[in-house]
């Protein structure tokens, strides 16, 4: 099965048209939040140490750093915006294989949207495919990719931002091959990084890469023809079974973004029908730290190898950790980014109440499943089964919900009417006659201005 040259096939001659209204604003919502995760990151220490390491390497800087005022070459930019949108680990997550699937792609082509005008019509379009691509990917070898400790979201990543970037570059069929070959042969990321800077790294890395392939290509850089499905290419050295109908069957009739998910909590996101349950048990019965004898969990058994770190010692330790996420739900009746700040981890009320919490495997509780059993001190035992987490497919966050998450984590960087300004663009980016304008709305005025000073003294 010639699955490389289908899917580069299909990216080439699809038409935008043929998108259905609904797949198109699933698209916008992806990008709204991916926007308001990359300003809400901006400033943060990973961040702050990337740029110092690397702005000094830039060429051209003609694209920008979403919430700053730093502008980077194109390559760079996609790097930065990759990690700056993963950084608090709150982007979309498509369930079904655990890609966080707008960061690598949108990292890379609003980069080079910035480098040459593109449509908001093209640049959507570009997007919902090279989602459509890394995801079917992703399922193409998920579980198993993942078990044996790929970071899918940066393995599966470089090949949508390949695609997407090929797209708007007009790649012709054989180039977009080459294009897939050449982000084959650059997928990496490890999950364990998980818990360090390393982990947002991998998407940015993603994007960055993914271009390239795509830049490559288009100089009719050569890689293999079958660079996913062959004996020894991506599929069948990276996983230890790989289902090739998952990227061809069906193509251009079901769409991948459709399936994503938006994360109302800062944190992996099998942790959160955890903090679902343990909020509303807190808010139904008014729980207090000090009332509560022990806090016992029944989970998937991907919550406890994936998010079992007992005594977290900094804020992006305990993204990965089920007892904080537990004990902030409990006592902050919230799990936003403000409580995965190393403040919050090291605080002994936290640390008092995350060591009362146990958690065991319970094979028959689904991913987005949880039990929740609070024994307190009078003797009482609280319980809930949350069957769905808020933010999963079954109860998705709303429009509205995902414009006040973006204010929320834009708070304190862009100003409410240049939030508001920033809102509009991502909802109406295909009626955009230069889709690079999302990217220049996200610098907060005063960056702005400082970067106009820096130039006129230039």
């Amino acid at each position: 099965m010639e699955a490389t040259r289908t899917l580069a096939k299909f990216i080439v001659e699809h038409r935008y048209g043929d998108i259905p209204g609904e797949v198109r604003h699933e698209a916008a919502r992806s990008i709204l939040n991916w926007v308001g995760c990359a300003v809400g990151g901006s400033r943060h220490d990973t961040v702050e140490r990337a740029l110092a390491a690397l702005s000094g390497f830039s060429g051209p800087r003609e694209a920008t750093v979403l919430g700053r005022g730093d502008r980077l070459d194109v390559m760079l930019a996609a790097l930065m915006n990759g990690i700056t949108s993963h950084t608090f680990d709150f982007d979309d997550t498509h369930l079904r294989t655990v890609i966080h699937p707008s960061g690598p792609v949108a990292s890379a082509i609003l980069a080079l949207a910035e480098r040459k005008p593109v449509p908001g019509e093209d640049f959507l379009h570009a997007f919902i495919l090279g989602v459509e691509a890394e995801c079917r990917i992703g399922n193409a070898v998920y579980p198993e990719h993942y078990d044996v400790g790929w970071h899918i979201t940066g393995t599966a990543g470089v090949f949508g931002a390949a695609a997407a970037a090929g797209r708007l570059l007009d790649l012709n069929e054989q180039q977009m091959v080459w294009a897939l070959g050449i982000a084959a042969t650059q997928s990496s990321g490890l999950r364990e990084m998980f818990g360090t800077m390393c982990k947002p790294f991998h998407p940015g890395n993603a994007a960055r890469n993914g271009l390239l392939a795509a830049l490559l290509a288009q100089r009719d850089f050569t890689s293999s023809g079958h660079s996913i499905e062959a004996k020894r290419g991506f599929a069948n050295v990276l996983s230890t079974a790989f289902k090739p109908g998952e990227i061809t069957v069906r193509l251009g009739e079901t769409w991948e973004i459709s399936l994503n998910t938006y994360k109302p909590f800062a944190c992996g996101i099998v942790e959160h029908p955890i903090i679902d349950g343990c909020i509303q048990l807190r808010n139904e019965h008014q729980i207090e730290a000090d009332d509560v004898e022990s806090v016992a969990l029944r989970v998937h058994p991907l919550v406890l190898e994936l998010t079992g770190r007992r005594a977290p010692q900094a804020g992006l330790e305990g993204k990965f950790s089920v007892f904080h996420s537990a004990a902030v739900g409990l006592i902050h009746g919230a799990a936003g980014e403000a409580q995965y700040s190393d403040a919050v981890v090291r605080d002994a009320r936290i640390m008092s109440l995350r060591d009362k919490v146990v958690a065991e495997v319970d094979r028959t509780v689904h991913e987005d499943q949880a039990h929740i059993a609070i024994r307190l001190k009078d003797g009482r035992t609280l319980e809930k089964f949350v069957e769905h987490a808020v933010g999963s497919i079954d109860r998705p966050m709303s429009d509205a919900d995902l414009e006040a998450k973006f204010r929320g984590l834009a708070a304190g960087i862009l100003t409410g009417t240049e939030s508001g300004k920033l809102i509009g663009l991502c909802w109406d980016v295909a009626k955009l006659r230069d889709a690079g304008e999302v990217a220049r709305a996200s610098v907060p005025s005063g960056a702005a201005r400082r970067r106009s000073r820096s130039r006129a003294r230039a």
